[in-house]
């Protein structure tokens, strides 16, 4: 049985002290053995968080990394910098990064290489456009982004992927959770032809993931998990999640 996962992207938020009141209390109130939890602040609250989760069983992740490991490349942080900070986890290929910094494939499968070589587990994102749903194309659209990023990365153990709608991004709009299902299983058979194990790989739904509907789309066979955001910033509400998703 696949482990529950529930990781939070905080974005770009977060200040000392609100970095200290919401992992204060979501370290107070803890977190079901059942599921592995990860928060992902920005880079500049990644020592603090680190330092706050260290004594609790909460994870913490970077939301992105370099393809590179070290060189002129300004602004960019290298995943063996994150790992030496103490963080186990990577946000890769979120489509933030594809939609406003232009990132494609190449480069996605470039940083999945850098990540897993520094001992960073990926979460890899893939998801289709509110356009690209419409006009039928979004299994099309997610097959050719599992496939342009993983194909040539030779070791994919502990991967997990993550299926991000971008019309459900910060929106309000949520798939129905037979539509985040379907798109997991399709997920799965892909990820079957890339020769990795689909029964062994978590794959998490995000996209407005709230209290009121985390658990219905839990309640679906391939749906691990989430990768939340908005709610992610609120310990009431991500503890609400984590908890939703705690096997029956």
């Amino acid at each position: 049985m696949r482990q529950p996962l529930v990781a939070g992207n905080w974005k770009m938020h977060g200040s000392a002290q609100s970095v200290s009141e919401l992992l204060g209390a979501l370290v107070e109130g803890g977190v079901p053995e059942a599921v592995e939890v990860v928060v992902c602040p920005t880079y500049v609250h990644l020592p603090q968080a680190i330092d706050l989760c260290r004594a609790s069983s909460v994870e913490v992740g970077a939301q992105d990394c370099s393809h590179a490991v070290e060189g002129a490349y300004t602004g960019e942080v290298a995943a063996p910098m994150i790992a030496e900070l103490g963080c186990q986890w990577v946000i890769i290929g979120h489509s933030e990064r594809r939609a406003y910094h232009g990132e494609g494939e190449d480069l996605i499968s470039a940083k999945l290489k850098a990540a897993m070589a520094a001992g960073l587990k990926p979460i890899f994102c893939v998801g289709e456009t509110r356009e690209q749903r419409e006009a039928d194309e979004a299994e099309t659209v997610v097959a050719a982004q599992l496939r342009g990023a993983l194909e040539s990365v030779d070791t994919l153990a502990g991967l997990v992927i993550a299926y991000e709608p971008v019309w459900a991004i910060g929106t309000g709009l949520t798939a129905t959770p037979q539509q985040a299902q379907d798109m997991h299983a399709f997920i799965r058979g892909e990820l079957a032809g890339l020769g990795v194990d689909p029964a062994a790989t978590r794959v998490l739904y995000g996209g407005s993931v709230k209290p009121g509907n985390a658990a219905e789309l839990f309640a679906q066979q391939d749906i691990d998990g989430a990768l939340v955001g908005g709610a992610a910033l609120v310990a009431e509400d991500f503890q609400a999640i984590v908890t939703a998703a705690v096997p029956e």
